[in-house]
């Protein structure tokens, strides 16, 4: 599926958008050129204003398929594929190797919450496949010994995994593809647009009207409403969240596809769904997920000792939100769970 059209659109329900038209028909400024795909194993949207905005869409699209060829884990002839399934080491383009350097930051940074060598892992739940098991615990202890991220080493343009080591970078290739999509918007010429890769969301300036887009994030207890509206130009605002993909067992349980590289099992550390804003695409995907693992007191701690290139808005099991103050003052609450703002003091 594929279009590219300039049209007034509903509403949907992540962003609040107005658009207008000339009374003689045609195309003004405040009017989106649109483009509707699917990549990455999901549904992607695009809306971009004025002059190049075209051109911006049919580059985007074309950019986030090359992406998608050099970093899939199931289509064979990637980079990452040839990676898990060479022996020992691996030429990669460039632009392979240095996500995956990026991605081994944050791995190290947030002392493996964020573990890019989980693959197997996620694959014997059946999160890659559709074929849903919960696994025995010593399968999980087996495949757990190949999980670890200082396993991987990338030397130049080359990259090497122990034997039965395995990477996937899903939690990072949706969001370096909305900034390569931010990237081609701004060098078009386009000041102003809405990048939705799966509800990984990014913006380019402001609305056509000179106000702040309005990106709503689901309330991870009733996933068919939202549970805030943040208000942000020039920013990611990616969410991680329990309610996303999963399953229910036997037993009657909910089972999540974000799992602890600690046991194999889904992350259950009081998170229920964690949101990352920030100016970088990359740093809030691998932060999204990581945070999520860490549970909140761990995830608070790390945003104090971090730089200040983001923020977050965490839902915690206990039907709290907990906002930090960086977007507190864009933040407006629309559920009824108690909101608390986070700060550095």
């Amino acid at each position: 599926m594929n279009r590219y059209t300039a049209a007034a659109i509903l509403c949907g329900p992540i962003i609040a958008l107005m658009c207008s038209c000339t009374e003689s028909g045609l195309i003004s400024a405040d009017t989106p050129f649109t483009a509707d795909f699917f990549a990455m194993d999901t549904f992607m949207s695009l809306k971009a204003y004025g002059e190049g905005a075209q051109k911006a869409l049919s580059d985007t699209e074309e950019r986030i398929k090359q992406l998608e060829e050099l970093l899939s884990v199931t289509k064979p002839e990637s980079d990452i594929s040839r990676l898990n399934s060479g022996n020992g080491r691996t030429a990669l383009s460039q632009e392979t190797s240095g996500i995956l350097r990026g991605a081994l930051g944050f791995c190290e940074s947030t002392a493996g919450a964020l573990d890019i060598t989980l693959y197997p892992v996620l694959r014997a739940w059946g999160f890659t496949t559709g074929e849903y098991r919960i696994p025995e615990q010593n399968e999980l202890d087996e495949l757990l010994q190949k999980v670890d991220y200082r396993s991987v080493s990338v030397d130049g343009d080359t990259g090497s995994l122990p034997d039965g080591t395995m990477i996937d970078l899903g939690s990072v290739a949706k969001g370096y593809a909305s900034d390569c999509a931010a990237d081609i918007m701004r060098e078009n010429g386009v000041a102003s647009a809405l990048i939705n890769l799966g509800g990984n969301v990014q913006t380019v300036g402001t609305k056509p009207d000179g106000k702040l887009w309005k990106v709503s994030v689901r309330d991870p207890y009733a996933p068919d409403r939202d549970m805030c509206i943040v208000e942000v130009s020039d920013k990611a605002v990616i969410t991680s969240g329990s309610y996303e993909r999963y399953f229910t067992g036997e037993d009657g349980r909910d089972y999540w596809h974000i799992l602890d590289p600690a046991d194999g099992c889904p992350a259950d550390n009081g998170i229920v769904s964690a949101t990352i804003i920030g100016s970088s695409g990359f740093m809030c995907d691998a932060l999204s997920t990581a945070v999520f693992v860490m549970g909140a007191d761990r995830a608070v701690s790390y945003w104090h000792e971090s730089s200040d290139d983001f923020d977050m808005i965490l839902v915690t099991d206990e039907h709290e939100i907990l906002c930090t103050e960086g977007i507190s003052g864009s933040f407006t609450n629309t559920s009824d769970m108690k909101a608390e703002v986070v700060s550095h003091d």
